[in-house]
């Protein structure tokens, strides 16, 4: 009834008209789609998310790869904060355990909890010490939680590391925060 023109595949169309359609063999069709698909690139790991503030989202877990994940996620000049501070931070107390809880990084010691938070905000890398008002001298800003104090970073301030080191090791001898 249908007649095949050479190379073409003659169907009828609803009206009744022979519809023309070249003929291709599937593998044919096949390798011609992946010519001409474009070519993709190698999938890296997508980036964290960025939070209020430029808090990166990094998932809950325990040890140094989250805390690194963290830092290299954060935005402009709070990332070398981030190193500085996690420098200084396992210079200062070299057996502190690391994690990611709530989308921050927490430093403690084994068995006696988390003795410093970070965070990113809007205009500055926040640093809690949980145990904040034991600390001598103590940590500027004030928390409305009674035991912690805050050090605020904001862009183009230098971190005295002798302070902070002196901050890391009083916070780390006292109870923490929560259960490490």
């Amino acid at each position: 009834m249908y007649g095949t023109l050479r190379g073409m595949d003659s169907t009828p169309s609803r009206r009744g008209n022979s519809k023309l359609t070249p003929k291709v063999a599937p593998k044919a069709a096949a390798k011609s789609a992946s010519k001409s698909a474009p070519k993709s690139k190698p999938k890296s790991k997508p980036q964290p998310k960025l939070l209020t503030g430029g808090n990166p989202q990094i998932a809950k877990a325990d040890g140094d790869a989250p805390v690194q994940t963290y830092i290299a996620a954060m935005p402009g000049w709070k990332r070398n904060i981030g190193r500085q501070l996690d420098a200084i931070t396992m210079q200062a107390v070299p057996g502190a355990c690391k994690a990611v809880r709530w989308n921050s990084p927490f430093y403690g010691i084994a068995g006696q909890g988390w003795f410093l938070g970070l965070h990113c905000c809007a205009k500055y890398v926040k640093v809690a010490f949980f145990e904040g008002r034991s600390l001598r001298p103590m940590p500027p800003v004030e928390s409305s939680q009674p035991k912690v104090r805050y050090l605020h970073i904001h862009e183009g301030e230098t971190i005295d590391a002798a302070q902070f080191a002196s901050w890391a090791k009083q916070a780390s001898k006292l109870p923490g925060w929560g259960k490490s």
